[in-house]
């Protein structure tokens, strides 16, 4: 309401994330104004002069895109004004509801301007869940660790309380030692002066001692390096190394996908003659950001752990990564969708251009926008294949098998659900876009567990029956001749339909969908 806005642009005023003087472009009569802006949380706060006390407008960013502009045609003339106006820096800020005009902004100060930018970036509620989200997941496994440090921290007291115990054991034992060799001491014999010989026999001997026993080492190294044990781990590593390179080469792909694509045709929806629509922009890219934010997270905490490599530890960044990876499901469920959307925006000759050009971005390299949007479906399966080879070189005794087995099996359970959803939305799509063809429609291809087998062209022959012409099993049609039909296959029922010259499908009157339940299939071998 009125005074909750009145409260946050008097503490954006005090507390504002960024604040100071910008040229503001009206939209009703394209002049520039000089506000006072100030930026608090994700609310952009705008005021006739530093000293207001109640703001003159407010925009909310959430969802928008802060972008660098170059200076309007209209300032390249040749006066004063103009070459003020020239060595202006603009900026604009698109917003992410359809209909809203985006705002024009502007700066004498480049540094003030990429500040602005960098901070209307910045001003957004749902990056800050996400990162919530990873926190408290961290913030989870410390405590965890915590707790067993504490556990391990109270046995090692105990263990120091033993050893204490031994020591004093061990003290009486060398007093009473030391006792005994005092009253022995008399019945030795003077040994000071010792034989030359001897001494040279005992270096021989000391010598041959160091000798076998490195020899000894040497031998137990060679063979822990050619053991079965050593060449898992080699494997082992190998495996992270690649899966490093592999996360490091999708994240770049999700990057050209979403920075090259994805917010450019965002743009270029906001623009007076739109090639695309911002309904058609999500359908094509759904969830694809929030996506590449995610594995964004989880490559740098696969190189903090190689950082500290040759000890590998990766089975808790999976335990912060598999409770996020149900966002693939959206994408793959609605994948087929967005390529039918893609393809029938490309029947549009200006989006048509306008997508070559963003393909022939060198960052692209030649692959199309179809490609980037398949990467996605690969990368689930792709994970269940890495942990799988890494469970194959992993020890069954190793600290984290376990912790990889279940991260392994979660992720087979999301691929099976996933599978079965993606049959099931493609099944009921390829029900409608059936029943849509058939002029008449047909109600019962709107049942969710009607499931299409397959479709084609029948011939249609009339039964002879004692050497006159009977009325065909399938309808109530008379034939005198043979007659081609379309026919479709499903599970529960079986359409039969007639084609008319201009191409459209009709279902027969009697006899066009017939129910399998009570059908029996009678197969006539003789043919004559």
């Amino acid at each position: 309401n009125e005074g909750h806005a009145l409260y946050l642009a008097l503490l954006a005023r005090k507390e504002g994330t960024k604040r100071g003087y910008l040229s503001k472009k009206t939209a009703e009569t394209n002049r520039w104004h000089e506000k006072w802006f100030a930026l608090y949380q994700n609310v952009l706060f705008y005021f006739e002069g530093e000293q207001s006390a109640r703001p003159a407008g407010m925009y909310m960013l959430e969802g928008c895109n802060c972008e660098r502009v170059p200076a309007p045609k209209g300032c390249a003339a040749g006066s004063a004004k103009d070459a003020a106006l020239e060595k202006q820096h603009y900026f604009t800020v698109l917003f992410g509801h359809e209909g809203q005009k985006p705002l024009e902004l502007r700066c004498e100060d480049e540094v003030d301007g990429d500040e602005w930018v960098e901070a209307i970036h910045q001003a957004s509620y749902s990056d800050i869940l996400i990162e919530r989200e990873v926190l408290m997941q961290k913030y989870i496994h410390l405590v965890q660790i915590v707790e067993t440090e504490k556990i391990a921290a109270n046995q090692l007291r105990h263990q120091l309380e033993d050893q204490d115990t031994e020591i004093e054991r061990l003290k009486s034992e060398i007093i009473a030692l030391n006792k005994t060799k005092e009253r022995m001491r008399p019945y030795q014999g003077n040994q000071e002066d010792e034989d030359p010989d001897i001494k040279k026999i005992k270096k021989v001997q000391s010598f041959m001692r160091g000798w076998l026993c490195r020899r000894k080492w040497k031998t137990i190294v060679q063979d822990y390096i050619c053991s079965p044990h050593a060449e898992s781990m080699r494997k082992r590593n190998q495996i992270v190394f690649n899966m490093v390179e592999a996360e490091s080469e999708y994240v770049h792909q999700l990057y050209v996908l979403v920075n090259c694509f994805l917010r450019p045709l965002r743009m270029a929806a906001s623009s007076k003659k739109p090639p695309i629509s911002h309904d058609d922009v999500s359908s094509i890219f759904l969830n694809s950001e929030t996506i590449m934010f995610l594995h964004e997270i989880f490559h740098q905490g696969l190189k903090a752990r190689i950082a500290n490599w040759p000890t590998l530890i990766l089975a808790d960044l999976f335990d912060i990564l598999l409770p996020m990876l149900n966002i693939y499901q959206e994408f793959v469920r609605n994948h087929q969708y967005s390529l039918q959307v893609l393809a029938n925006c490309k029947q549009n000759r200006d989006f048509d251009k306008l997508l070559k050009q963003y393909e022939a971005n060198p960052a692209c390299e030649g692959r199309m926008l179809e490609t980037f949007l398949t990467y996605p479906m690969f990368q689930i399966p792709r994970y269940i294949i890495t942990l799988h080879e890494l469970l194959a070189h992993t020890p069954h005794e190793h600290v984290e098998r376990k912790s990889l087995e279940f991260a392994k099996s979660k992720l087979e359970e999301l691929s099976r659900v996933m599978h079965d959803e993606v049959s099931d939305t493609e099944n009921i799509r390829k029900n409608l876009a059936i029943e849509r063809t058939i002029v008449e429609g047909c109600d019962i291809l709107l049942d969710t567990s009607q499931t299409f087998i397959r479709q084609g062209s029948l011939i249609q022959v009339p039964s002879v029956e004692r050497g006159k012409l009977s009325k065909v099993r399938l309808g109530s049609l008379s034939l005198k001749k043979e007659g081609e039909r379309q026919c479709f296959l499903f599970t529960k029922h079986f359409l039969i339909c007639t084609r008319s010259s201009g191409g459209k499908l009709h279902l027969l009157k009697t006899g066009g969908v017939l129910s399998l339940i009570e059908c029996t299939l009678v197969e006539e071998t003789d043919v004559s």
